[in-house]
Order: structure tokens, then sequence, then C-alpha cells
């Protein structure tokens, strides 16, 4: 059986004030091509479709065709991550299904396994006793904001808490004969984060141990944009697909990648497939007029760019400047070298942060003193309001 793990698309983002719609169609066209080439049985996406809750007309029009063609070949597996609005991506699911299509994003599905055969490959052929099911099961584990489902499971309101009272159902209703795939969309603690990833935190706490997966054969995970697999317990493998593309300067330098995994009663094998790159990002650093003159920086003419600049007094018109040589220049900070204490201003999605901790910093920059325990909790509580908003 072989599957093609991918998540985080996040359609209709932007790189600062770059739309990155055109490179993320580049992309959809390349994992078409893929799943085409490799004989793909299923494509699973393991959330955060869209980069918000109330995507663009464009950019639902393109995941429509994305979907279109990928049924046309495969099946299609997905479930919402904490971008994606479960109400809207769970519409018209039942029907979707019919279309090779499953959209798993409501809890009541968590014990409804999808049973998939593989298409016929070309395989040595193995003798009786070692011979490998075409079958799979997945059981599919949406986003699960912990201030909502934390009632209806009757468990610890956390993201542990949530996700152990999810796999309890699943391991009650899994075969034990047919391997056992899970995906879901969470931080799982071992895991690397980038900062263009929304922060989920709840009291503090955002992640969840990897051991609460115990049965599944492998986990295809969503939510982290790096690429990882996890320590994970024998006769477990885990892994985040990361994002197709890089998303923050954090991610400089990774190797984008889809995963490919060949599944079956007798192991797992998994590959990892690069994704193109629409531009690479560079951080540049030093004097101004070293970063426009110095010829070790021209290979990164054409990247997208961070320009650290360390002159001793700020430069007249830098960002100017620097967009003559390097016309993708998207993030400036300054640090000069010759200060004792630094403050490093920096460009920062403001919705990758706890909105809690931004509140609270908001008071402080306005009203010169922190906020009040009383203020921290009105604040907790009408974040909560939202979240589950969203999630209804």
């Amino acid at each position: 059986m072989k599957l093609l793990h991918t998540s985080d698309w996040h359609l209709g983002r932007n790189l600062f004030s770059v739309p990155l719609l055109d490179h993320q169609r580049v992309f959809l066209e390349w994992l078409i091509a893929q799943v085409d080439e490799h004989q793909v049985d299923a494509v699973i996406i393991s959330g955060d479709i869209y980069d918000r809750s109330v995507p663009a007309v464009e950019t639902i029009s393109l995941f429509e065709w994305a979907l279109i063609e990928l049924a046309k070949r495969t099946e299609v597996v997905l479930i919402p991550g904490n971008h994606d609005s479960a109400t809207r991506l769970g519409f018209a699911g039942p029907l979707l299904e019919a279309a090779r299509v499953h959209v798993r994003a409501s809890a009541a599905d968590l014990a409804r396994p999808i049973i998939l055969t593989a298409r016929t490959h070309e395989r040595p052929q193995a003798d009786d006793s070692t011979q490998a099911t075409d079958r799979v099961q997945i059981f599919c584990i949406p986003y699960l904001e912990p201030a909502f489902h934390s009632a209806n499971f009757d468990c610890e309101r956390s993201h542990a808490g949530v996700l152990a009272a999810a796999m309890d159902q699943i391991r009650s209703a899994a075969d034990l004969d047919l391997p056992i795939v899970v995906v879901s969309h969470a931080f799982i603690t071992g895991g690397v984060a980038s900062e263009s990833e929304r922060d989920v935190r709840v009291g503090g706490i955002p992640d969840a141990p990897v051991s609460i997966f115990q049965g599944a054969n492998y986990v295809a995970l969503g939510h982290l944009h790096r690429p990882q697999a996890l320590s994970t317990p024998d006769g477990m493998l885990a892994r985040y697909s990361g994002s197709p593309i890089a998303y923050s300067f954090s991610e400089e330098g990774q190797v984008k990648s889809v995963v490919l995994l060949d599944i079956s009663s007798l192991g797992a094998e998994v590959m990892l497939l690069p994704t193109p790159t629409p531009r690479p990002l560079s951080t540049i650093r030093g004097d101004l007029e070293d970063l426009l003159n110095d010829p070790r920086w021209q290979e990164a003419q054409d990247h997208w760019i961070r320009a650290v600049v360390t002159d001793d007094r700020r430069p007249e018109r830098p960002m100017e400047r620097l967009r003559e040589r390097f016309p993708h220049t998207l993030q400036l900070e300054f640090a000069p070298s010759n200060a004792l204490l630094t403050n490093e201003f920096r460009a920062v999605d403001i919705a990758t942060l706890d909105p809690v901790e931004v509140t609270s910093q908001f008071i402080n920059y306005v009203a010169g003193i922190a906020a009040t325990d009383q203020e921290l909790t009105l604040i907790e509580q009408a974040v909560e309001r939202v979240r589950i908003a969203q999630v209804q």
C-alpha cells in the first residue's frame, strides 16, 4: 500500500507582503504528478489546508481544482487543522466520500476507519508465510480544541487529554489484523517548531507525548512545518511531513518534502520526495555598504532576503537601497555592532503568537504596568470563546 503524506499547505498565505498562491499551485501540480509517477493508493493531508478559517474565493478554487485532480487518480484522506474551519471543510463530507475524498472533520468519526485496498503494483512474489496484506485502516483525528472537546470526552482539559481520549476510541475500533495509520494535527513532544506555526498552547502546555499513539503503525502528523521524524516506541513510525513551502525565515535551509510511505503487515518503508522550491530564503548580515557591494552576496541576489544591518548609525533609506541589489528583500533588522545591549526589532507574524501573551504585552505597553490576574483571566476567557466558536 503506497500512501503519500503531506500537510500544512496553508493555501492563501503570504510570506510577509508576497502572495504565495501561484507557488502553491506549482506545488499542487507537482504533487499530482507524483501520484501518477509512484502509483499512489491514497493521499493523506494532515490539516491546515487553508491559512484562514474563511479563505478567499481564489484560494477555495485552487483547492477545489486540486481535489478534483487527485480524486481522478487516487483516494484522498484529509482532516482540518487549527487554521481550518472544521465546519466549512467538513461540508458535504458524505457526498465527497462517494467521490473517493474522505473528509474527517468531526470527532464523531474518530472510531470510523477508512479501509483502503491497494491498487495492483509490480512486487516480488513472497511465499505464503510472509505474504503481506494489501489493505490498511486509516483513523483520523482532526485538530481537537481542548476547551471544546474535553467536556465531550470527559477528560483532562489539555491536548494530551483529548488526544488520549481519541486514541482510546480508535484502539477499541481497530482491526488488529490490518496495519493502522493514524492521521492527526497536533504538537507532539520532541517535534521542532518554526516561527510560522500558530501557537496552540492551553494553560502553557501546547504538546502531547508520542506514546499516546501506541498501537498505530504509522502516525501521519500535521502542524509543525519542519519535516521530521519523531522518536517512537518499537513498531511505530511517526512523522511530520512539514509544510511544502517555507513560510518564515526560521525555515531557511530546510529541504521541504512529502512522505511516500509503503506500508503492509510486514512493516513500512519511508521515502522523502523533495518539493519544488519557489525561491530560496537567505539571511545576510553586515554593514549596509558591505551588503550592497561585497561579491560574496551575489548568489543571494534573487533570493527572498532577511537583511540584518550592523551599522553603528542607522543608514538612510536602507530598504530602498537594499532592494536595488536584492529586489526580493522582505525583512530588515538593525543590530548595531557597537551596541552594548542590542534590541533587534523583527517583523513577526502576529497570528503565530499566543493571543493571551500578545494582549497582555499590549496592556503592559499602553499602561506601563503588567496585566493583573483579573485581566489575564478575562483575556483567557475571551480567547477560549473565540477558539470554541471556530470549531463549532
